[in-house]
């Protein structure tokens, strides 16, 4: 077991909260046939990266606005085939609703709906694609979501599935647990701990000294 004492919990949505693989996939799928593109190129690089810097690195000859507005018409018709990631309910109940926040890659849009179908509880705090200039692996969302709740970056704790969101957290000076859900525990190490499933977190002890503490089962990464 590992413990990490921190005022916040920042949670990566796709991946860590819900499971929109599915969802994801079909999106990019059904966007590259349209555009004669190589799909499984694409969604290899997108997972835990904004659709602006997929855009660019793989149709930069496109309407970046126009082409980000169907694809986010097309995710959010697709509901149905998002899941909510065991333990995601209980985690959050636990936490206090202004020591949490979700930081996603998604938008605005997709993170709230996302969260009402799962049946997840909507945050204070949400930094998404729209509020910032830079995505992950930039710290810039995560510094953005510390600002928010009003609490120092080293005192947050990150929890992520995908190595740029490790980078990015880990560059804003922040914790990073993260869970092996979208990638194997080999492609994680850079986080401070890896767990196999987001069941493996628990709340532990709290004061008003230390904060929260979260207990990580964590793995070996080698």
């Amino acid at each position: 077991m590992e413990r990490f004492a921190c005022e916040a919990v920042l949670f990566d949505l796709d991946g860590v909260l819900v499971d929109s693989t599915a969802s994801v996939e079909r999106t990019w799928r059904i966007w590259a046939e349209r555009h004669g593109l190589d799909a499984t190129r694409i969604i290899e690089f997108a997972h835990g990266r904004r659709t602006e810097e997929t855009l660019r690195s793989f149709a930069s000859h496109l309407d970046e606005s126009a082409e980000i507005r169907e694809l986010e018409r097309i995710e959010l018709e697709d509901a149905a085939n998002v899941l909510k990631v065991e333990g995601a309910s209980e985690l959050l109940a636990v936490l206090p609703d202004d020591a949490w926040a979700i930081v996603t890659s998604g938008t605005r849009a997709i993170a709230t709906s996302r969260m009402q179908h799962t049946g997840l509880p909507t945050p204070q705090t949400i930094v998404s694609a729209d509020d910032v200039e830079r995505g992950k692996p930039d710290p810039e969302c995560y510094l953005e979501a510390a600002a928010l709740l009003g609490v120092a970056p080293e005192r947050c704790l990150v929890i992520e599935d995908a190595p740029p969101g490790i980078r990015a957290a880990r560059s804003a000076g922040m914790a990073v647990v993260a869970v092996a859900t979208t990638h194997p525990v080999s492609e994680l190490s850079e986080a401070n701990a890896v767990a196999r499933a987001l069941t493996c977190l628990r709340l532990g002890a709290r004061n008003e000294k230390t904060g929260l503490e979260l207990v990580v089962e964590s793995v070996p990464t080698s």
